[in-house]
């Protein structure tokens, strides 16, 4: 009797470790998960050890596949945090400083240097991004920076240098694949997208020598096989990598252009499927969906780097023992923030906005305002912020979009998702499933190894959602916004 075929995947995120077990009907077999920690070793600075990382993977995989029992593993796809950094030895594997995490501003002196000098639409209109610490390439030249030797060591090809996904796939394999995919090379600010390689012009910028840097395959292709040094069964083919938001966006099953996904996170991100890439003029960056053999799908993303992370500011800042959860029931108790806004611009505002210097602000305060108002106005700048990038990626892909799909964990709060809705006087569909970025993950990993054979095959599988629909008026709306404005025009650096 032939043993059940199911497809492994790996979702690497910032706070946490996912695994899945996905059969051919997409459902979802067997999950665990693996907490993580994080350091802040300065104010601003981020990281995470690569060896925890690694370690949380193997563990969550390990317990997948121990409780599935007697199946075979059809293959393996990655979905991971994507613009965090990592550099290791060649020879020995051993990581050669922490992962710099994608929330780090260390780099942000570097940046602001490079803008002075002037190369910051050439940088954009070449790799698609915006000149900020988010992004790898100042992350990958910090560290490079920070051994004796870095710089001709890694040009030599003695030091690897990644994303987190090319640190897996180095792991999984033994050591024997250095690669990464196009959607995690698109948000290094390396990768030129005119033909989608490494750009000399842009390796020169950053001063990273090309010899570190991983091979670029499509999001959907063999990358390796596990080796028996990996902890897993060997043989088993890794089909698919791909940055998490991207592949939120692919396990929607939103493929073409005209849709548009928010992923509620620490941070969101919005992306929006392209047929080629599209300048951004609103304050968005430019970047690879995903790609599969001879097909690239580009995307116009923007980033928030405070939403859901607004809101476990607010509990601690309370100190409250509840968390983010109390404070989203505070939150839940009034009908409206009182005429109270909360702007979290704790580290400058990013999409599309993009102000480093802008600072957080809690206004519209009265003698008669609560605590539970204050709550309010927090989960309400999670939409506030989403619907500014929603507008900016309709003007920049001259587009009306008709709705915004939904996944994430501030998505499972029924008040914000109907707010949401409400702002962008747009329905707002949200996915039931918490393993969206793995499942997509999955989904790239079986079409490359032929478990499934189309979009279509995928589009067809069962995705459970919950739809909101705006409820309030025209006039409702345009003042709540007016208010937001106001509150962002206080809290922005002057000229």
């Amino acid at each position: 009797m032939s043993r059940t075929k199911l497809i492994l995947a790996l979702d690497q995120g910032t706070t946490n470790t996912k695994a899945i077990l996905l059969d051919r009907c997409g459902s979802v077999r067997v999950r665990a998960c693996r907490p993580l920690s994080i350091s802040f070793p300065q104010p601003g600075w981020v990281e995470q050890d690569p060896e925890a990382l690694w370690a949380s993977v193997l563990e969550a995989a390990a317990e997948c596949v121990a409780a599935a029992g007697d199946i075979d593993l059809a293959g393996i796809g990655i979905s991971n945090q994507r613009e965090s950094s990592i550099i290791w030895d060649r020879r020995s594997g051993a990581p050669l400083g922490p992962c710099i995490v994608w929330q780090c501003r260390r780099t942000a002196a570097f940046c602001d240097a490079l803008r002075q000098n002037g190369v910051e639409e050439c940088l954009g209109r070449t790799s698609g991004l915006p000149v900020d610490p988010l992004f790898s390439a100042s992350k990958i030249r910090w560290l490079l920076d920070s051994i004796p030797n870095g710089f001709s060591r890694a040009a030599n090809g003695d030091i690897c240098a990644g994303t987190v996904d090319s640190w897996l796939l180095w792991k999984l394999t033994g050591g024997a694949v250095h690669a990464t995919d196009f959607s995690n090379a698109s948000r290094t600010q390396l990768l030129r997208l005119a033909d989608c390689h490494w750009g000399e012009e842009l390796l020169d910028l950053f001063e990273i020598p090309a010899a570190c840097l991983p091979r670029l395959r499509a999001s959907s292709s063999l990358f390796g096989e596990t080796s028996e040094r990996s902890g897993l069964p060997a043989g088993v083919p890794i089909g698919g990598m791909i940055g998490d938001s991207h592949a939120a966006l692919f396990g929607h099953a939103a493929f073409s252009p005209g849709e548009v996904k928010a992923t509620y996170g620490t941070g969101s991100s919005l992306m929006s499927p392209l047929e080629h890439p599209v300048e951004s003029r609103h304050g968005l960056a430019t970047t690879v969906a995903w790609a599969e053999a001879d097909y690239t799908r580009f995307a116009l993303e923007g980033n928030i780097t405070n939403t859901g992370g607004a809101v476990q500011w607010l509990a601690e800042f309370l100190s409250l023992k509840g968390g983010s959860e109390e404070i989203a029931a505070m939150a839940a108790s009034v009908p409206n923030s009182g005429g109270v806004y909360l702007v979290p611009a704790f580290a400058g505002l990013g999409a599309p906005h993009w102000d480093a210097g802008a600072r957080g602000l809690l206004c519209g305060l009265t003698r008669g305002s609560t605590a539970a108002q204050a709550a309010r106005a927090t989960v309400d700048s999670i939409a506030y912020q989403v619907n500014d990038v929603f507008n900016a990626i309709q003007k920049d892909a001259n587009i009306e979009l008709p709705r915004l799909f939904a996944d994430g964990g501030a998505s499972r709060n029924d008040g914000l998702m109907q707010f949401q809705a409400d702002l962008l006087g747009r329905p707002v569909v949200r996915s039931l499933s918490t393993d969206l970025s793995a499942i997509g993950a999955a989904w790239l990993a079986g079409l490359s190894i032929g478990f499934w054979q189309s979009r279509d095959e995928l589009a067809a599988l069962p995705r459970p959602t919950t739809t909101f629909e705006p409820r309030i008026s025209t006039s409702e709306r345009t003042a709540l916004l007016d208010g937001w404005h106001e509150a962002l025009g206080r809290c922005r650096k002057p000229a």
